[in-house]
């Protein structure tokens, strides 16, 4: 089975091509193989930068030709300094020694670069996300990057943030810096966009200027197919009170001042779609930690469910209470990557198929697995394939079938359509 199949994409210094497909299209193939993740030898083709042929056995191998990516999740240490991780494994030294007054007059020239007023000596976990994003661009600069690849940069940014970050992207763009540009928001694509790129199952669809595609344009060479309606209004009835939250207030897990959420009260009906906004860092999350009894820190409030007041102090009582969660942060809360994308989705309804013994009936659960694929589409070569081979929009329905499987009365979504192409997210609106 071919990840990506006789593919071709081309680049001119300072250009801005982006990369537009479906989750599971190949994308994140194609740039592991650019970058030398995937090293020489374990593809078909040719990769030729500066007119030179890359026959990467390595990472480093691309970084040192001045390639340079940035994930979506990002690559830095948390608990390190802004210094000490643009310099990660890339100090400079005299004599053995790291020369930390260089480093730290470079690193403030790499952060004035990037529009970035803070200190080098700053913990980089002590920044938001689209700061950290910031620094790891600074990174790539400080490599003499000559291409950068960024994928789904602004998936987790603010508006605000996401406006600074593709005014950075122009200005390196005026120094010569290629940028491959990989996200699902179709709006950015066109904002910042030369040259748009579409690739469909693992085959190169067409490239076109930007400025002559419509983003329905895109969407049909995405999809194969024209999407109209993409999130018509559904007629629904709403029944009486299936959950009220009163006063609730979360504090920091480390610091017990500060106060993450303060005095939040809401309730929601049946067959309701209650929405819950506000900025990055506003307590969104929190929230609905606190309710599905995985907030790491103290809360306090009351929870009522069909009117009875509930004490949720961890997911197994959430569950039992007839919740499901989506989590936002899929890699870290959401999968276990080294287990099959079919384990995955039964791990939390092992019950069902017990029939009150110790023993599984396999026969049963693989059953239910491939009910489960087929009806959020989620796009894998097996069951059996570890899920963190999967791209994240498949991870993503994964993790959606696993809630759907246990038939909750309570279906929390935190940011669901995050680094979902528009084909899945439309696909997740008209689930039942």
């Amino acid at each position: 089975m071919k990840a990506i199949d006789n593919v071709s994409l081309r680049l001119n210094a300072g250009e801005i091509v982006s990369l537009c497909g479906e989750n599971g299209s190949g994308k994140s193939t194609l740039m592991k193989v650019l970058c030398g993740i995937y090293p020489h030898g374990s593809y078909e083709g040719e990769i030729i930068f500066a007119g030179e042929e890359i026959q990467a056995s390595h990472i480093r191998d691309t970084e040192r030709k001045g390639i340079a990516i940035i994930h979506q999740e990002l690559a830095l240490v948390k608990e390190l300094t802004v210094l000490e991780n643009i310099f990660l494994g890339n100090e400079i030294t005299h004599n053995g020694i790291m020369d930390y007054d260089l480093m730290t007059l470079r690193c403030q020239k790499l952060l004035a670069q990037v529009s970035l007023s803070i200190s080098p000596d700053t913990r980089v976990g002590d920044l938001g996300l689209g700061q950290q994003q910031l620094v790891e661009i600074a990174k790539a600069l400080n490599k003499q990057v000559r291409l950068l690849i960024l994928d789904e940069p602004t998936a987790s940014l603010t508006e605000q943030e996401t406006s600074v970050l593709l005014d950075i992207i122009r200005d390196l763009q005026q120094h010569g810096i290629a940028c491959i540009y990989i996200s699902h928001k179709l709006n950015e694509v066109k904002a910042i966009s030369d040259t748009i790129c579409v690739i469909r199952d693992g085959q190169h669809i067409g490239t076109r200027d930007a400025a002559g595609m419509s983003e329905d344009d895109i969407i049909t060479m995405m999809v194969g197919r024209e999407l109209t309606a993409l999130y018509p209004n559904e007629p629904h009835t709403t029944g009486d009170e299936i959950l009220r939250i009163e006063h609730l207030t979360a504090w920091h897990p480390v610091n017990r001042h500060i106060k993450r959420v303060n005095d939040v009260s809401f309730s929601l009906k049946r067959g309701e779609i209650l929405g819950i906004a506000g900025l990055v860092g506003a307590g969104r999350t929190e929230t609905i930690q606190c309710l599905f009894g995985v907030w790491p820190g103290q809360w306090e409030g009351k929870i009522y469910i069909d009117g009875k007041q509930v004490d949720i102090r961890n997911c197994q009582q959430a569950i039992a209470q007839g919740i499901a969660m989506v989590p936002e942060d899929r890699k870290r809360d959401g999968i276990v990557p080294v287990m099959a994308v079919g384990k995955n989705i039964t791990l939390a309804a092992l019950n069902k198929f017990t029939g009150g013994i110790s023993q599984l009936d396999d026969a049963a659960e693989q059953k239910c697995i491939l009910e489960s694929i087929q009806q959020l589409k989620v796009k894998t070569s097996s069951p059996d394939l570890a899920i963190g081979r999967l791209s994240g929009g498949n991870q993503q329905k994964a993790i959606l079938a696993r809630c759907l499987l246990l038939n909750p009365r309570i279906l929390i979504l935190d940011e669901p359509t995050r680094g979902i192409d528009i084909g899945a997210k439309y696909e997740i609106y008209k689930i039942n």
